[in-house]
Parts: structure tokens; C-alpha cells; sequence
């Protein structure tokens, strides 16, 4: 193994959970998959992917997996971009151990179909924002985790917490900066009024 990744210094043989889906695919999975395509996010993942460095391959429900990624964001075991799941490590050796990933981030990929694409960036992002007010963690509440199944991201659920003290804490935070930049600022005007 090379690192923290889980990289097999030869390549494995192939995890039978990544192979394409020699039967065919329900209707609901070539809905995702073409509405993939015309929202532009498989395109844009495909690329994400090209320029990252990824080995790049079909795997189940029309999905194309890429591992090897290079880049270090976003943070994440795996990640889906349209029908496309990257990840840093070795696929095959990741799903040996997660079995149940693959299955969370092709939720993922139905997730990008039904926002419309790119949209589901910034609705992605919001529920995590919610997720960490709420709990201090970035997936316990988001709904888009939660529907993909915490567990089977590898997410723990977290209870909420109270959001009176959190609010409390950030308006004070606030306050402090806002005054401290007005203490820097009353600074500033010393020198102006004595030359008059």
C-alpha cells in the first residue's frame, strides 16, 4: 500500500460489485444516465476526472468509476459527479472494505439528475451548512447524506444540538470582529484631525 491511500502497489483484480451490469439497466437508471448527460454533469465529472489524473472505467448501473485521483479536494472517501464516483485510492480495495459505497454514491449520481445538474452543488453545499449548524458535523443532517444512508457513506449520525447556543456563539464571534475592525478603524483618524 502507498501512503494513507489505499493504492495496491499492482493493480487487483477487479471487485465483482464494479463490474457493468451485463443484463441490462432498469429504466430508472437510463433516466439518471441520460439526464446525466444533458444536464452536463457526467460531462463535467468525466473531465473533473481527465484532468485530475484518474483511471477512468464503466462500472454498474452505467456508472463510470474513476480512482487515482489526484487532487485533494474535495475531502471524502469517494465523491460523485453526475454518473461519475472519483476517488484518490484504489476502487476495487475501497469497496473490498466499504461494501455498501458504491451503492451511496450512485444515490449521489440520481441526486445530480433530479436537481438538474450543476444546481446541486450550492443545494449540496446548503445541506451541509444545516448539517453543521445543527450537529457540528457535515453529513448527519444533510439530506442529501441522509438519503444516500449515512452508513453506507461511511457517515455517523449525530444528534442535533441545541441551536440557541450555536447562534449565541456565532452573533458574538460577529460582534467581536465588527468591533475590532472599528477599534482599527478609529485608529486610522487620529492623524487627520490633528493637522487642521
Amino acid at each position: 500500500m502507498s501512503g494513507r491511500y489505499l493504492r495496491p502497489e499492482v493493480p487487483l483484480p477487479r471487485h465483482p460489485s464494479l463490474a457493468p451490469n451485463a443484463l441490462g439497466d432498469p429504466p430508472f437508471v437510463r433516466r439518471r444516465h441520460w439526464l446525466n448527460w444533458l444536464n452536463l454533469s457526467t460531462p463535467v465529472g468525466l473531465l473533473v476526472a481527465k484532468v485530475g489524473g484518474a483511471r477512468i472505467r464503466r462500472g454498474p448501473g452505467r456508472s463510470f468509476l474513476a480512482d487515482y485521483y489526484r487532487w485533494t479536494f474535495p475531502a471524502g472517501g469517494a465523491f460523485t459527479i453526475g454518473d461519475v464516483v472519483l476517488t484518490r485510492h484504489d476502487l476495487d480495495l475501497l469497496v473490498e472494505r466499504r461494501p455498501l459505497l458504491l451503492q451511496h454514491e450512485l444515490v449521489h449520481s440520481t441526486q445530480w439528475a433530479y436537481c438538474f445538474g450543476l444546481p446541486f452543488l450550492p443545494l449540496y453545499v446548503g445541506s451541509m451548512a444545516w448539517s453543521w449548524l445543527r450537529t457540528g458535523d457535515r453529513a448527519a443532517r444533510s439530506v442529501f447524506e441522509r438519503e444516500a444512508g449515512l452508513a453506507d457513506g461511511g457517515y455517523r449520525d449525530v444528534p442535533p444540538r441545541p441551536l440557541g447556543p450555536v447562534v449565541g456563539a456565532g452573533m458574538r464571534r460577529m460582534r467581536a470582529l465588527v468591533a475590532g475592525r472599528r477599534g482599527l478603524d478609529r485608529g486610522t483618524q487620529l492623524g487627520l484631525d490633528d493637522r487642521r
